[in-house]
């Protein structure tokens, strides 16, 4: 009974959190949050489910841990030499995150779950502080730190997340169906509109057809910068 209990232990210290984790990531990266049960995660790690409930006590837990392991690595940029202006720092930060979303097409979700339902986690803060610890450096009086952090934190998830579901509309149309037969597709229903009800839809119908998602991102990115500048918020 004794040597049984010795070789259980040594399994569970051999299976870290961290490579549970890691196996979890995979499993939402291919199935998505439907997919991930402990039984699948047993499976894939050659344990049992047991082993997996002495690090993680559950799937929400899980799912926690999966958020801020995949935005932890899509924040962790190495310090430049030289570092840039807030401005590219900022950009740097968002584009981090931009193709972290675009990757794991599950994160937009849980990130819109964390800032609504449990902003006290890890995930939200650990978004907060890099964004915001630039803000200072654009000028922004503190009473405006939090506005300003929060207009680029909610832009920054938004349009990813616009982003990552447009990928997934694409996707799911079909083999042979991909992001420019979709925007095309989008692009001919605009063109197709009611020119009377419709003129500016119908005339930037060709630039939505033609459009680079990453740059119209960074572009967004400079257009709320360019009004902080401006005009700093302030709390009054």
């Amino acid at each position: 009974m004794a040597t049984r209990t010795r070789r259980s232990q040594r399994r569970t210290e051999a299976l870290s959190r961290a490579g549970i984790v890691e196996a979890a990531v995979e499993l939402l990266d291919g199935a998505g949050e439907g997919g991930l049960t402990f039984r699948a995660l047993a499976e894939r790690l050659a344990t049992g489910p047991g082993a997996i409930y002495w690090h993680v006590a559950n799937k929400g837990e899980l799912l926690d841990a999966a958020t801020d392991a995949v935005v932890a690595a899509a924040l962790a940029v190495e310090p430049a030499e030289s570092p840039g202006s807030p401005r590219d720092e900022i950009r740097v930060v968002a584009l981090g995150l931009f193709d972290a979303i675009e990757e794991h097409p599950w994160l937009a979700a849980q990130l819109s779950t964390h800032l609504s339902r449990s902003p006290w986690g890890s995930v939200t803060p650990r978004i907060f502080e890099s964004v915001g610890r630039q803000v200072p450096a654009l000028g922004v009086p503190q009473d405006g730190w939090f506005t300003t952090t929060s207009a680029l934190v909610h832009y920054i998830l938004g349009a990813a997340g616009q982003n990552a579901a447009n990928s997934a509309s694409a996707g799911a149309l079909g083999a042979g169906v991909g992001r420019t037969e979709f925007l095309d597709s989008v692009a001919k229903a605009w063109e197709a509109l009611d020119p009377d009800e419709y003129p500016f839809t119908r005339a930037v119908a060709d630039q939505l057809r033609d459009h680079d998602d990453r740059e119209q991102f960074l572009a967004g990115i400079d257009l709320v910068l360019a009004g902080v500048t401006a005009h700093p918020p302030s709390g009054d």
